[in-house]
């Protein structure tokens, strides 16, 4: 029993000691720490209307506990699988563009021409300070069917326009495309961060074994960033179910809600616009929770196959 105080007393005293000796470390993550702490942690007190019949008069204690009602209306529901189905296209079409980055930022370690590799990059930048609502603006003025320009262009060639923004079918790749136009550039900085850090010396001992540019991108360059890569991958996976609705919420429309109707949406629609919070809160925690055991089981695969993960 002593023995076990002394080690205790110990242990707090070298808690204690690295405290004092990097105090100021403490203090510059504190901010971050509060952030997190005050916006993203104290708000999940409020989960619990998910398993309530919430009502802002009587408050989240004072409202009736209903247990999993709510996610049984939803599972049930008609458009669940509608809503699921299209999620889960949606965030598998941009994964499989995952590895556009890579590419962009592999190329980009590859120019020599510093004037040339300076004016690209800052033009693949560019689009991501663009805002999304102005991003739908652009599509909206580039794809009108009567005064667009790609279908001015395709009456121009004797061929029928085509309702872009309309039709459901088209909808997944303007989406995609448009995100990739605007994110691929900026997505590329991690990955070029990581090449910097690059052996110079194992490349010169490539040339020197008469190694092409192509082999030494696949034997030094891929396995010398592959911790960021699958880091990266795993954070992706972390937010699967998460598009981003705003740029969803923009383009949708009644005439292609077939593809565009996802979770996020008509967690909006239900919740903010219908005021059904508990039912909104409750089909918003099943998304999460998907997020959750995603993480989790990428993270565990990882961590067994390349013996790179987040924990």
């Amino acid at each position: 029993m002593a023995k076990d105080q002394s080690i205790q007393k110990g242990r707090g005293a070298t808690i204690k000691k690295n405290f004092l000796r990097n105090w100021q470390l403490y203090l510059f993550m504190m901010p971050v720490f509060l952030y997190f702490f005050i916006f993203h942690y104290i708000p999940m007190y409020g989960v619990q209307i998910a398993f309530k019949d919430y009502y802002a008069t009587l408050g989240i204690w004072g409202s009736q506990w209903v247990g999993f009602e709510h996610f049984e209306r939803f599972f049930s529901s008609y458009y669940f699988w509608r809503l699921l189905k299209n999620t889960i296209i949606l965030n598998l079409y941009m994964l499989v563009l995952f590895p556009l980055p890579i590419i962009l930022a592999l190329a980009f370690n590859e120019l020599r021409n510093g004037a040339f590799k300076k004016w690209t990059q800052t033009l693949t930048y560019a689009p991501h300070f663009i805002s999304v609502v102005v991003v739908v603006g652009m599509l909206v003025a580039f794809l009108d069917p009567n005064t667009g320009l790609i279908n001015h262009l395709l009456r121009l060639l004797g061929m029928d326009t085509i309702p872009f923004l309309t039709s459901p079918d088209w909808f997944r790749h303007i989406f995609v495309w448009s995100g990739q136009w605007q994110t691929l550039g900026w997505s590329t900085i991690i990955y070029l961060a990581a090449l910097a850090g690059v052996n110079p010396e194992l490349h010169e001992a490539a040339k020197v074994d008469g190694a092409t540019r192509v082999q030494r991108i696949l034997r030094i360059n891929i396995p010398s960033i592959m911790p960021t890569i699958v880091i990266l991958f795993i954070l992706n996976i972390g937010n699967f179910m998460q598009i981003g609705f705003e740029k969803v919420l923009l383009m949708q429309n009644t005439l292609n809600s077939e593809t565009s109707d996802v979770i996020q949406t008509f967690v909006y629609q239900t919740g903010i616009l219908e005021g059904q919070y508990s039912f909104a809160a409750a089909v918003g925690l099943f998304e999460s929770a998907i997020n959750i055991v995603l993480l989790i089981t990428v993270n565990q695969i990882a961590r067994k196959v390349s013996e790179n993960s987040l924990w």
